[in-house]
């Protein structure tokens, strides 16, 4: 009778843990759901939950601990241009697989689930808009897209917008997330790199302003070209910023690499870039360096003729 009573305890007991694990799964589903639902955020950097909302007031920025976690190119548009004032450019150009590449899958459908995967045409928006009242030409690079890789449309892209700039004598800021070049495309994918430098120094020939932002990440040929011949060089906190990837850089090198290396931190203290600006901080940073390079205004011609004339008349009496 007791060792009955006995197995019965013992039965009500691992029951009661059952239902404990049981109850705490159901929870953490619960907890896992409401993340996935988009209510909560968890910081990969310090593992604090905070409302979407209010993260997306910061601008994506942890409060706990200032990570920035990554933003797709509508975001920062509207967190950079003003409302109302930005004018798309070229959203017609779409990519095609001129060396009718393969991997793994064929790169013609590579292109097409990831369009209809997030919704954009490649991985470059670009556009003219307003800062705070300044005109400006602005160039985003969206990560999701093939990892921000640069193929021929972002290049045609970019130039178009460069050359827009140009002839409009409004200053260019690209925010730069990219992976680097993408393979697919080849050699018409590197070309890209020089056809964008070009319309870069014909910008700078006119004496116009250039300013790079480096984001998380910023490697490959991006690097090699566009993302370092800005008049200014700008950097978010702790993005990752590079040609060559760490491990390869080992190997060659044979060497044990700093932790901190291709760090915006590590590129500061090197001088490859000019300053580290976070992310809620940027555009009145830009705003600041845009007006203070604003062209210096010149005299209305009806005041030089105004003047002309008081001073002839002035040498005749």
């Amino acid at each position: 009778m007791a060792n009955n009573e006995e197995s019965r305890g013992l039965k009500s007991l691992f029951d009661w843990f059952a239902n404990r694990r049981k109850s705490g799964s159901t929870s953490l589903e619960r907890q896992e759901r409401e993340i996935a639902d988009g209510l909560w955020h968890k910081c990969s950097k310090c593992s604090v939950l905070a409302y979407t909302k209010d993260l997306k007031a910061n601008q994506m920025v942890c409060v706990e601990c200032g990570h920035h976690n990554r933003v797709d190119s509508d975001e920062r548009i509207r967190q950079l241009i003003d409302h109302n004032t930005w004018k798309p450019l070229d959203e017609h150009l779409r990519p095609t697989d001129p060396l009718e590449f393969r991997d793994r899958k064929l790169y013609s459908d590579r292109l097409r689930e990831t369009q209809d995967k997030i919704g954009l045409i490649d991985a470059v928006k670009t556009g003219l808009g307003q800062i705070n009242g300044l005109p400006i030409a602005l160039g985003v690079m969206d990560f999701r897209f093939m990892g921000g890789s640069m193929g021929s449309v972002v290049g045609e892209k970019l130039t178009r917008m460069i050359e827009q700039a140009t002839q409009r004598r409004y200053p260019v800021v690209i925010v730069c997330a990219s992976g680097g070049a993408r393979m697919q495309e080849g050699m018409l994918s590197l070309m890209q790199m020089a056809k964008i430098s070009a319309a870069l120094q014909r910008h700078q020939d006119a004496r116009l302003l250039y300013i790079p932002v480096l984001t998380n990440p910023t490697t490959g040929g991006v690097t090699a070209s566009f993302a370092m011949l800005g008049d200014i060089i700008l950097a978010e906190p702790k993005a990752t910023i590079g040609f060559a990837g760490r491990r390869v850089i080992e190997q060659t090198l044979r060497e044990k690499l700093p932790d901190n290396f291709q760090t915006a931190e590590d590129l500061l203290q090197h001088g490859f870039v000019d300053d580290i600006v976070p992310r809620t901080l940027l555009k009145n940073t830009l705003t600041q360096l845009i007006a203070l390079h604003q062209p210096v205004l010149t005299t209305p011609p009806h005041m030089v003729l105004w003047e002309t004339m008081s001073l002839t008349s002035t040498a005749a009496e």
